[in-house]
């Protein structure tokens, strides 16, 4: 029986892909259909994201599949923020952006309510302003009455898989980042949601990563053959995407590398102790009874609005010509650290940058290769400590890195992270989070009869580039100097 394709849409936080994947004698190959911008909108003061333009862009990219058949359809897509829907199942607002100004406060105010302590045992989760319970608490505070219209509360991947099935559920993965599920019980802790006075019974309903979510409704297809075809909720948080598609666990950590850089390792089971606590390391969920250990940390978001600044000057500069500059720039001048909050929301980022540095006695990076090379020299920095405490946590030592992403196409920072870490990277592939995805409704119609299958798949597929460490020293003595730029309070 002829296996027809899959179709799999990776959504970021700066653009949107539809991918079709086949396997050919044993090898899976993917081609890109369609691609398109995603950038959040402002309105009224508050950050959103164009939902009704991006599933203008999905039912596009449907009706460009040039298979008269498929094996399925699924999504992923950034965590943490949220759909609300009304009992007639319509979406009652554009989703707020998880950068909205509202979260920061609504996150002081929570933590005045409950302690930090008893929020991590309920959920295990990394304490974020970004995450779903502080943007669902300012939503009760700030427009209380949308929240009472609201019956149903689904994250961003599933708000998409509902417009093609009809069927509103929430996937496990990225139901995890919200910070009201518990990390054991693999169910929403309704009591945390009770005891901010947030309604318990919103959430959809969850399902796990490999759910047939239901079936592609008529008249979204090119082809009627299409109608009916299996919608698939892959591991649907785009992290959790990628990570499936690779081996990251033992002595092996993965840096999912692109806006945000998530670091991390597979574990069988969430560390849920005080010192993962302290650390603020957060436990999202993986697949096939998985859990990812990681930390997220501000990623190429820094270099993503430093480009954004000189566009605005007429100065158009691509990462290749980015990284080629930074190689030749003077090593660390200046140093940062990426989760500053002067960095969350700036209206300029080289300005905030610069800020920054004078507050830390450092000099001004004086163009754009200086900028480049201080984000990137500071990234592989947070990587190492972070890698550090991992391995405290998990009493693993580790030795090599799995840079996955569209960041691993850096190979000055992939460079960079072995040299500041001593370990060897592989790095690859860039197109991680579509092959996870795709490797998830494999296992879900049966055509992979395991995890371990499936990126067996990936990894003769798919080769990895491998960068060893070269000059550590250097790195070592900055690592100290780096470390006390972390407790400014700026």
């Amino acid at each position: 029986m002829p296996i027809h394709p899959y179709l799999a849409f990776d959504l970021g936080a700066e653009s949107g892909r539809a991918f079709l994947g086949s396997l050919h004698d044993g090898d899976l190959k993917i081609r890109e259909i369609h691609r398109f911008a995603n950038e959040p909108v402002e309105y009224g003061g508050t950050m959103h994201w164009d939902v009704p333009r991006l599933w203008l862009e999905i039912q596009k990219a449907i009706t460009l599949v040039d298979e008269p058949r498929l094996s399925g359809i699924g999504v992923d897509a950034w965590g943490v923020d949220y759909a609300l829907l009304d009992q007639r199942g319509d979406l009652l607002q554009n989703p707020f952006n998880a950068r909205d100004p509202r979260n920061l406060s609504a996150f002081h105010e929570v933590l005045a309510k409950i302690p930090r302590a008893d929020i991590y045992k309920a959920t295990g989760i990394q304490l974020m302003a970004i995450n779903t319970l502080y943007q669902l608490y300012a939503a009760q505070r700030d427009t209380p009455s949308i929240l009472a219209a609201a019956d149903k509360l689904i994250m961003m991947p599933d708000l998409f898989h509902y417009w093609m099935t009809g069927n509103a559920v929430c996937e496990y993965t990225d139901a995890s980042t919200t910070q009201f599920m518990g990390p054991v019980t693999r169910q929403w802790s309704t009591g945390l949601l009770e005891q901010l006075g947030l309604p318990s019974g919103l959430p959809g309903r969850i399902v796990e990563p490999g759910t047939v979510v239901g079936h592609l409704l008529p008249g979204i297809a090119r082809y009627a053959s299409l109608n009916g075809t299996p919608v698939i909720a892959p591991a649907s948080h785009d992290t959790a995407s990628a990570v499936a598609a690779i081996t990251a666990r033992g002595d092996t950590a993965f840096i999912s590398s692109g806006t945000w850089s998530l670091v991390g390792t597979e574990l069988p089971a969430p560390i849920l102790t005080e010192q993962a606590m302290r650390l603020n390391f957060t436990n999202e969920g993986g697949v096939c009874g998985t859990t990812r250990l990681l930390k997220n940390v501000t990623g190429l978001w820094l270099l993503q609005n430093c480009r954004r600044d000189w566009s605005a000057t007429g100065h158009e500069y691509s990462y290749a010509e980015l990284t080629g500059a930074a190689a030749h720039a003077r090593p660390f001048r200046s140093l940062i650290d990426p989760d500053s909050s002067l960095f969350r929301s700036p209206v300029s980022m080289t300005a905030a940058i610069d800020e920054f540095c004078r507050n830390t006695d450092q000099p001004v990076p004086d163009g754009p290769a200086a900028y480049t090379r201080s984000i990137l020299e500071s990234l592989a920095l947070k990587y190492r400590l972070i890698l550090r405490d991992m391995a405290i946590l998990t009493g693993q030592p580790l030795h090599r890195i799995r840079i996955i992403g569209g960041g691993s196409k850096s190979w000055l920072l992939n460079q960079f992270a072995a040299d500041a870490t001593g370990m060897t990277v592989l790095s690859g592939p860039a197109e991680a989070a579509v092959l996870g995805n795709i490797g998830m409704q494999l296992l879900a119609t049966g055509v992979a009869g395991s995890l371990e299958e499936m990126r067996d798949i990936v990894a003769r597929s798919f080769p990895v580039h491998i960068n060893e460490p070269r000059d550590t020293e250097p790195w070592t003595h900055e690592a100290r100097r780096f470390e006390q730029y972390l407790t400014v309070a700026i």
